[in-house]
């Protein structure tokens, strides 16, 4: 692994008893997975498995309270000139406390995500949230498409 990698999987910071870390080792899995798959609009039913690839291939943001996670979001990227920020959330639990814009704070003015030409994500619900930050809605949305698939459908066996 790139020494610049490293580096940005071991960054983590400090705001009163909160932290954010970007450890892959410290992000409580069995809770991400529960509130994506169960509680979130845009992640129902998704696996364990896809959601540990998902991790595996992506800058992970982990909200916590000293060893307690509360929030998570991460970003797919090529550090180079694009980035797509996903499963962006804070339970409910810690809500109105400041942690999602302090989250989004420390995700776009990370390091290794500086010059990027593009940032992408998708929201229902929290465009105020996102516009904070520089974010608006597409430019020009004609020249945008998509691929969706409402059912993930798995390889067939050989």
């Amino acid at each position: 692994m790139k020494r610049q990698e490293e580096e940005s999987l071991a960054a983590e910071w400090k705001r009163d008893e909160y932290r954010i870390s970007c450890d892959r080792e410290q992000l409580d899995l069995p809770l991400i997975h529960e509130y994506l798959s169960r509680r979130s609009y845009w992640a129902q039913g998704r696996s364990l498995e896809q959601l540990q690839r998902s991790i595996d291939n992506s800058l992970n943001f982990g909200v916590f309270a000293d060893h307690e996670q509360l929030g998570f979001a991460r970003v797919v990227t090529d550090y180079a000139t694009f980035a797509w920020l996903a499963d962006v959330f804070i339970l409910e639990s810690y809500r109105g406390r400041g942690l999602s814009k302090w989250l989004l704070e420390v995700i776009v003015s990370h390091p290794q995500l500086q010059g990027l030409r593009r940032w992408l994500l998708a929201t229902r619900d929290a465009h105020d949230l996102y516009r904070r930050f520089g974010f608006k809605e597409l430019e020009d949305p004609a020249r945008w498409m998509e691929r969706f698939e409402p059912v993930v459908r798995t390889a067939p066996s050989e």
